[in-house]
């Protein structure tokens, strides 16, 4: 059985909403890309940045 770790889990979680996001958010195929990409950056980012906050809290 697959059982991803937290963080395999945050990616595919980000790449399936940025993919979805951009499918119906944008019209053209280039403007789709772009804001997929745009999505799954601030989807991993803020998940790497929040994860160190809640790090350093819990110290």
């Amino acid at each position: 059985m697959f059982s991803p770790s937290h963080f395999t889990a945050v990616l595919l979680f980000a790449l399936f909403s940025s993919v979805v996001f951009a499918i119906t958010q944008r019209s053209t195929p280039k403007t789709m890309l772009r804001y997929g990409a745009w999505c799954f950056a601030l989807f991993t980012g803020s998940a790497v940045v929040l994860s160190w906050v809640m790090f350093l809290l819990a110290r």
